[in-house]
C-alpha cells in the first residue's frame, strides 16, 4: 500500500467513525443500519480491516452520504477569496462542491420597486439572510419584512423584488444556477438599479 492509498483509508476511516458519531449512532446502530456486525465495523473504524467497497457503499449510504463524498480527496482549495463587482456593490464565491452555486454579499441603499412590472422571475431558487439593516422583500403580491439575522427561501419563478426598509440593509444570498443567471441578466439589462 502506498502512503498515499494509507493516507486515503485513514481518512475515510475517520469519516466513518466522525459521521456516526455526528448522528448520534453507536456502532451497534451504524452496523445494524450498515447490515456489518459491530465487531466488524469496529475493526473497519480501527483500520484492523480492509476497506472493501461494496461495504464502502453500504456504510456511505447508511451515513447518508454519497460514496464520492465519503472518499473525497481534493482539499487544496479550502480558501476561496471572492469575486468583486464593484459596479454593483457584490462580493461573490463559488460554491466549489456545489457547481452553479454561488453566495453573494451585498450592501443595498435603495427601497424596493413600486411598480409591480419591475419584479423579475426566472427559473432557479434563492436563498438569502439579511446581516445588518431590514430588507423588503417583495414576493408576488406580498410585502415581506426580512429584519436583521432572519432568512427567506423561495422559488424565483415568483416576480421578486427586494430593496431596503428606510436605511441601508446588507444581504447574503445563495443562488443555484438558474437564479444567478437570472439576476446576471437583470444587472446587465439595468446596471443602473440597486438589486441583489
Amino acid at each position: 500500500m502506498t502512503q498515499e492509498e494509507d493516507g486515503l483509508d485513514g481518512l475515510v476511516r475517520k469519516r466513518i467513525r466522525a459521521l456516526r458519531v455526528a448522528q448520534g449512532w453507536s456502532l451497534e446502530e451504524l452496523a445494524t443500519r450498515a447490515r456489518l456486525s459491530p465487531s466488524s465495523l469496529s475493526r473497519i473504524e480501527n483500520g484492523r480491516r480492509r476497506l472493501a467497497l461494496d461495504q464502502l457503499v453500504t456504510l456511505a449510504r447508511a451515513l447518508d452520504t454519497s460514496l464520492d463524498q465519503l472518499v473525497e480527496t481534493d482539499t487544496d482549495d479550502v480558501i476561496v477569496s471572492p469575486m468583486i463587482d464593484g459596479s454593483h456593490g457584490l462580493l461573490r464565491w463559488p460554491i466549489k462542491s456545489e457547481p452553479g452555486m454561488t453566495v453573494m454579499r451585498q450592501r443595498m441603499t435603495s427601497p424596493p420597486p413600486d411598480n409591480p412590472a419591475s419584479m423579475r422571475a426566472h427559473p432557479g431558487r434563492e436563498w438569502l439572510v439579511v446581516l445588518s439593516g431590514t430588507a423588503i422583500l417583495m414576493l408576488g403580491h406580498r410585502r415581506l419584512r426580512v429584519e436583521t439575522n432572519q432568512a427567506a427561501e423561495f422559488p424565483t419563478m415568483l416576480p421578486h423584488a427586494i430593496g431596503t426598509a428606510g436605511g441601508p440593509c446588507e444581504i447574503l444570498g445563495i443562488f443555484d444556477r438558474e437564479a444567478r443567471r437570472g439576476h446576471q441578466s437583470d444587472r446587465t439589462a439595468r446596471p443602473d438599479e440597486d438589486r441583489p
